[in-house]
């Protein structure tokens, strides 16, 4: 019995109980999605809910008298073995073994689909991350952003959503001139400027600037004058550097839909019109010579300028002609992941968007990640053999691969700083969460090997009413619980769950491989149990594959 099927049997239950007066309400106003979850206590039976406790007040009657009268109820439904009131009116709720094992398989009916929901059917998210300037390869805050906002947009997907990637191109504005100085003086061999940027990256820019201009038969770009050199090296440079930041993140396991550049917003109007239409609405004013957004009465600490009395555009015009342009596309949610260093950013972002009519914290979402540090030998990564001053994402996959590397930012809420143990990441132990979830895929695989050489065949029997061992009880329950973890992770932005759940079957699945045998000992024969343990086994396989792809981390046969 899945908790859908549980669900279902409780609104029968609540019906009854209308139907026959103990529960004054309309039929209508039962919640669309009656709780259940896993008691904490096993002994306190396989999932519970508090529905009495939310209904009886409303519906004329006491909770513990409602749960008494859905227990009775509930009790003679097939698959459920007991039901017992507890406290002041929760239901615990004990399936007999046929029932629970029934799920394994569901789950491989399913397939890769097993954990999917139709909860977020007919959004479009635009989801934004990564978004590192052109101006040097992806340091090590960013490399979170890339693993954490490809795992969340999986587990959007797996919800049923429209989710569209997008990466902002940064290639407007005083950072990408920076950058082209850099390369020009690293041409000349010269140092980079004060202001400039360092690093072998910018020599290795430079030189490769210098070598397409020669193999494309074009005039020596270090023999333009300054403005039109400057230029050369600003558009060729820029192009080279994106380049190979899309080759980092693509083998990172990273794509993007749209790679949307900041530059055509002020090239196609966008910026204008998105200012004109906050005139329109009365929400601008000028001070001083400049154009300024009421952005306080929106709730934000202070207006903001948007045009600079020297007419140039300030920095918040492109965010507002970005938003709305992205709204304009038709999309419902804008989700935006953005680093530490922006926290200040949500209030004036969060009222850009109430000034257009939108409703700020629905439309507009902003996820602020927090700092990574990677550790070797105990002490702190702080310097890159490419980039000079910051740690990047070839750093960590050179160190540890791509799997651990996705594996160990995605595990941990975002909201929290994390120190990452290279040393504990490249060791072949339980103490490294992404070996002790792969392995346990690699074991369930190994397992069903060893299953077909014995002659032990899922098609042969299924009897889930004997899978009656604890530590079956527990794995189912495991089991069960994923597609609620994904509709969770999906709700709250937080792809780390779908890795702390990974690891928390992988245990139940390790304390099952102990006590319980898929292939027989020795001379034994070949059970029903046997084979019902097969179906078991290769159920976790399938959650534990899905659950890995969720966090764009491979399920391995073999390790």
């Amino acid at each position: 019995m899945t908790p859908q099927e549980l669900n279902e049997a409780i609104r029968g239950a609540l019906n009854a109980a209308i139907n026959d007066g103990v529960l004054t309400l309309d039929p209508a106003d039962l919640p669309a999605e009656i709780h259940v979850e896993r008691p904490r206590q096993r002994e306190h039976g396989d999932w519970a809910t508090n529905i009495a406790l939310q209904l009886a007040k409303k519906g004329g009657t006491n909770p513990r008298a409602l749960a008494d009268d859905l227990a009775q109820r509930l009790g003679s439904t097939a698959g459920v073995a007991k039901v017992e009131v507890a406290g002041p009116g929760f239901l615990n709720i004990t399936l007999d073994a046929a029932a629970a094992g029934e799920l394994a398989k569901s789950i491989l009916a399913a397939g890769a689909a097993y954990g999917t929901t139709e909860t977020g059917k007919g959004k479009k998210i635009n989801l934004e991350f990564v978004s590192a300037n052109p101006t040097g390869p992806i340091h090590i805050g960013g490399t979170r952003w890339a693993a954490v906002g490809d795992s969340l947009a999986r587990v959007l997907e797996a919800t049923g959503a429209e989710v569209c990637r997008e990466y902002y191109f940064n290639d407007h504005g005083a950072q990408i001139d920076r950058f082209a100085r850099s390369l020009v003086a690293r041409a000349l061999g010269q140092d980079a400027p004060e202001d400039g940027y360092g690093g072998q990256y910018i020599q290795d820019i430079a030189d490769a600037v210098l070598a397409e201009a020669a193999s494309a038969g074009d005039p020596d770009p270090l023999t333009l004058d300054e403005d039109a050199r400057q230029e050369y090296f600003r558009a060729q440079g820029v192009e080279l550097m994106f380049g190979e930041i899309k080759k980092s993140l693509h083998e990172f396991g990273v794509d993007f839909d749209v790679y949307f550049h900041e530059n055509d917003l002020y090239t196609t109007g966008a910026v204008d019109r998105a200012i004109k239409r906050l005139e329109d609405a009365g929400h601008m004013f000028e001070q001083d010579g400049a154009k300024w957004l009421r952005t306080t009465d929106f709730g934000d600490d202070k207006d903001r300028v948007v045009i600079k009395s020297d007419g140039d555009a300030a920095y918040i015009a492109g965010d507002i002609a970005y938003y709305l342009d992205k709204r304009e596309r038709g999309f419902d949610e804008v989700v935006m992941m953005l680093g530490a260093d922006h926290h200040g950013y949500i209030g004036r972002l969060q009222a850009v968007a109430a000034a257009f009519g939108d409703t700020p914290h629905k439309n507009l979402q902003i996820l602020i990640g927090q700092m990574v540090n990677l550790v070797k030998d105990g002490e702190p990564m702080r310097m890159s053999k490419r980039a000079g001053t910051v740690v990047t994402l070839e750093d960590l996959v050179e160190a540890v691969g791509v799997d651990a590397a996705r594996y160990s930012l995605v595990r941990s809420s975002v909201d929290s700083s994390i120190d990452v143990d290279l040393d504990l990441l490249a060791k072949q132990t339980n103490d490294n969460p992404v070996f002790y979830v792969q392995y346990a895929h690699a074991r369930t695989a190994n397992v069903a090997r060893n299953a077909e050489a014995a002659g032990v065949r899922r098609e042969d029997a299924f009897a889930p009413e004997t899978l009656t061992h604890p530590t079956e009880a527990a794995l189912l329950g495991m089991l069960t619980e994923f597609p609620r973890i994904v509709s969770q992770a999906a709700e709250l932005r937080e792809p780390h769950r779908i890795a702390r759940y990974a690891e928390a079957l992988a245990g139940a699945y390790h304390k099952w491989y102990a006590e319980c045998r898929v292939t027989p000992l020795g001379d034994q024969d070949v059970t029903d149990t046997h084979r019902t343990r097969l179906w078991l086994n290769d159920a976790t396989r399938q959650v534990l594959a899905n659950a890995l792809t969720m966090v764009g981390v491979s399920a391995p046969e073999r390790m």
